[in-house]
């Protein structure tokens, strides 16, 4: 299928599910696009033999299109920047200590509670998967993922400290897991061993270089953007440094996602305050404001509509029920220790605990990550028991969320 005809029917989906939504079911946006998505897959099934040439259509559109390809090196680069433009650099410093830790022990603590708790759910109900496979579970689910928490954060009225704290925790928590996921991938393909320090040169070279490189490119944008006023020229400017540092970053083994997060806070802050002139302000933000929304429904239109290309038995399916306690629960220790001990020496928010436990959502990058893996029997059940936790993290966590941060005020 040729590339404009599946930017048509996506974006042509992605309409019109948009418009069910706010015209009938009034959920937040990307919660009610994936439901009505996934409304429409379960349909097609419904349909048998009158709805078989149409699930065969969207079947063979889904498998002309490689997910994680799509999220992970196109889709993620604007949607990071997006996000990252409207974050207040000043509340995200105030945060800083507690973002770092979550963004990175945390994010290890739970890779290994996950992998461990997972291998035991897994053989509980009969799936044989290496205990490596299992950690790779874990690393895969474990970040927050910033496109579902910034989306419904928009809508919750969060309280200052504790949105800073999400949402920074979920721009730079990704690029940590992807680093274990990378590792692990390496591991469990029979690579030679790892030892620690060629880890912390990993780690080192894709976070730190990350974080060097977005700051680079952004500073070179922001001194760009300083010496001109012509707001076609300056939104130009933002697109070639999302769309070119990200491809660059990539090339030079580093953190993309990273780097664009960094580049989007220097240009959202500094940039949008001393480089742009009122009106260039207004048109940036309008038109990162449309990107931003565009990408959102297109992508989960996507999640919605990928569950007609997935393998689901029923092992798959108890497994998945299974890890969605598992995630909770990791999730809970891996914030809930930090939080407790911190709280000795700073003021931490009412039911932070329960809300950064339960706000913890998981969405694309997780299955695009899992959807990475080599094809065979243990990637299906893995894509499988993923895509459980991320419909739950979404549909259940997504909706009751609002009302949970409402309690605290």
């Amino acid at each position: 299928m040729k590339l404009f005809h599946i930017l048509a029917i996506l974006l042509t989906a992605a309409a019109v599910f948009s418009y069910i939504n706010h015209r009938f079911l009034k959920l937040p946006t990307v919660i009610g696009i994936m439901l009505v998505a996934l409304l429409f897959s379960l349909f097609l099934n419904l349909l048998g033999p009158i709805g078989f040439v149409l699930e065969q259509d969207v079947e063979s559109m889904l498998a002309s299109i490689e997910f994680d390809e799509t999220l992970l090196h196109g889709m993620l680069s604007f949607l990071l920047f997006a996000g990252a433009l409207h974050v207040n650099l000043d509340d995200l410093s105030r945060q800083r200590g507690i973002i770092f830790i979550l963004a990175t022990f945390g994010v290890i603590g739970a890779t290994f509670i996950i992998g461990i708790l997972s291998w035991y759910s897994f053989g509980l109900v009969g799936l044989d998967v290496p205990f490596v496979y299992c950690l790779l579970f874990g690393a895969l689910i474990s970040p927050t993922d910033p496109i579902a928490v910034l989306g419904i954060l928009k809508q919750s009225n969060a309280p200052k400290s504790l949105e800073a704290k999400i949402t920074g925790e979920s721009l730079f928590n990704d690029g940590v897991a992807v680093v274990i996921f990378l590792v692990l991938v390496r591991i469990a393909t029979g690579g030679t061993d790892i030892s620690p320090g060629e880890l912390l040169l990993m780690f080192s070279q894709e976070a730190i270089g990350g974080i060097l490189f977005g700051l680079g490119a952004g500073g070179i944008t922001y001194w760009m953007l300083k010496s001109v006023d012509n707001y076609q020229v300056e939104v130009l400017l933002t697109l070639a440094l999302v769309t070119g540092g990200y491809t660059l970053a990539e090339a030079l083994h580093l953190s993309a996602p990273i780097a664009i997060v960094v580049a989007g806070l220097l240009i959202g802050n500094h940039g949008r305050l001393l480089a742009m002139s009122e009106k260039t302000r207004e048109h940036l933000d309008t038109f990162w404001e449309l990107v931003d929304e565009i990408l959102n429904a297109v992508l989960f239109v996507l999640i919605g509509l990928e569950v007609l290309v997935l393998v689901f038995i029923q092992e798959y399916l108890l497994a998945g029920l299974l890890a969605i306690p598992i995630v909770l629960l990791a999730r809970f220790v891996s914030v809930g220790i930090p939080i407790a001990i911190m709280r000795r020496f700073r003021d931490f928010s009412p039911k932070a605990i329960q809300v950064l436990t339960w706000g913890g959502l998981r969405g694309g990058i997780s299955v695009a990550l899992a959807l990475s893996l080599s094809a065979g029997e243990i990637r299906d059940s893995l894509v499988a028991v993923t895509y459980a936790v991320v419909v739950f993290s979404i549909l259940v966590q997504g909706l009751t969320i609002g009302p949970l941060i409402r309690s605290i005020k």
